[in-house]
């Protein structure tokens, strides 16, 4: 059965500035820029001001929906949430180097922009791994083996820890005894150590 319309709003905070345009949105705040394109879905976005507090509100409409496009509603609005902790705190994925025999060496090279690995599994092969736009990464100081991702885009630095992770994937090895690798250790927000 279609429901005839669903809505759900979602208020925007105070110092972030939105453009909805032809199901492009664009969010401006204090870090910076964040654009998402929602063309693929069949959802109607809309900038309403609420009547009792005056603020804005991003509205989304689903019309003669199944329950799979009404799903989407909320689907859209916790990226757009996404793009709003970008551009307010940030995101941080720290990960650690996980060996057992051979010390894993990392070096980064290109201004924060790329990490090359060294003696994984004791091979003489370098493995390199360059980060998507916006996200940089560094050493910790305060642990030992551990990097630190930076970016204000959740998908990008996650899929860039992902490159990382997957340039040390051990091969033909039971994966529940042979842990080496680089792995995630934390995720959240950049504000919240600062």
């Amino acid at each position: 059965m279609k429901t005839i319309r669903t809505t759900e709003t979602m208020d925007i905070p105070e110092g972030v500035k939105i453009k909805v345009k032809a199901k492009q949105i664009e969010v401006e705040g204090p870090r910076g820029k964040l654009t998402r394109n929602f063309k693929h879905l069949n959802l109607d976005f809309e900038l309403v001001k609420d009547p009792e507090t005056g603020k804005l509100k991003l509205k989304i409409d689903s019309w003669f929906g199944t329950k799979k496009t009404s799903a989407s509603i909320r689907t859209a609005l916790t990226h757009v949430n996404n793009l709003i902790t970008g551009v307010t705190k940030g995101y941080r994925y720290k990960m650690r180097f996980v060996y057992a025999h051979f010390p894993i060496n990392a070096s980064i090279s290109n201004n924060n922009q790329s990490i090359e690995i060294r003696n994984f599994l004791g091979e003489k092969k370098v493995r390199k791994v360059g980060m998507l736009d916006g996200v940089t990464v560094t050493r910790s100081e305060k642990v030992k083996d551990e990097l630190v991702l930076d970016g204000n885009d959740i998908e990008l630095v996650s899929r860039s820890a992902a490159l990382i992770n997957q340039k040390c994937h051990v091969k033909n090895k039971d994966i529940r005894k042979f842990l080496d690798g680089i792995y995630v250790s934390e995720k959240g927000t950049a504000a919240v150590e600062e």
